[in-house]
C-alpha cells in the first residue's frame, strides 16, 4: 500500500506518479487488481474545473478537505462514479482522479461487474472499451458512494506499488520503462483558461 504521506504533495507531481501504479479493491473476499493508466490533477484553491475551487465547502466537496489519501468517490449524470484520491495537507481541497485502468487479477469477476459476462467472453469493442474512463471503471472494480470518505489505509479500497504486495506476478509489458503521455483533462469545457492545463497523465 502506498503511504499516507505519498499523497501529502504537489497534487500534480501525484497525479503523473500514479500511473503505472495499482488499484487494488477487496470486498466479500474477493480481490481486485487494475494498472492505472491514466490520471487527472484538480487543485481547488485555483482550479476552476475542481468541485472545490476557490475553497467551495459543500456536502458533496468536504471530503476533498479531508487528510491525504482519502478515497472522494462522486456521481456524474446522476448514475455513473468517478473515483478520486484526496491530495496534499488536510484542509486544501486537492484530489487526483482515476481515469482509466488496465486489469491485472480477477478479469473475470471485473467483466461480470461491468458487462455481465466473462472476461474471455467480452467481444472486442467491450475489450477496448473495457475501463477506459472513470465510471466504467468504478462499474468493474464496484466502487460506489458507499467508499465515499473511505480513509488511508483502508483494506477495502487502495493504491500500491506493485503487485509483488499482493502476491501476484507481473505481466512482463508492466516491467517495461512508463511512457506517460501529458495532455489537457478531458470533459471541462465550463472551466476557462483550467481547460488549457497539462493535468492529464495516461500510457
Amino acid at each position: 500500500m502506498l503511504p499516507q504521506r505519498f499523497f501529502e504533495g504537489d497534487t500534480v507531481d501525484i497525479a503523473r506518479s500514479l500511473v503505472g501504479k495499482y488499484l487494488v479493491r477487496q470486498y466479500d473476499g474477493i480481490t481486485l487488481a487494475a494498472r492505472v493508466t491514466e490520471t487527472e490533477a484538480y487543485i481547488g484553491r485555483m482550479d476552476k474545473a475542481c468541485h472545490a475551487y476557490n475553497y467551495r465547502k459543500t456536502e458533496r466537496t468536504k471530503t476533498l478537505y479531508a487528510p491525504p489519501g482519502t478515497a472522494y468517490v462522486y456521481l456524474i449524470y446522476g448514475m455513473h462514479c468517478c473515483l478520486n484520491f484526496v491530495t496534499e495537507p488536510e484542509g486544501e481541497p486537492a484530489a487526483v482522479l482515476i481515469r482509466g485502468l488496465s486489469p491485472r487479477h480477477s478479469q473475470d469477476i471485473i467483466a461480470e461487474n461491468r458487462f455481465h459476462c466473462k472476461y474471455g467472453d467480452m467481444t472486442a469493442y467491450q475489450k477496448k472499451n473495457f475501463l477506459n474512463g472513470p465510471g466504467k471503471l468504478c462499474a468493474g472494480m464496484n466502487i460506489d458512494r458507499r467508499l465515499n470518505g473511505l480513509p488511508h489505509g483502508s483494506q477495502a479500497l487502495f493504491l500500491c506499488e506493485s503487485l509483488e504486495e499482493l502476491g501476484l506476478p507481473a505481466p512482463a509489458e508492466d516491467l517495461e520503462p512508463l511512457d506517460i503521455h501529458v495532455g489537457k483533462r478531458i470533459g471541462i469545457d465550463y472551466a476557462e483558461e483550467a481547460v488549457d492545463f497539462p493535468w492529464r497523465f495516461y500510457l
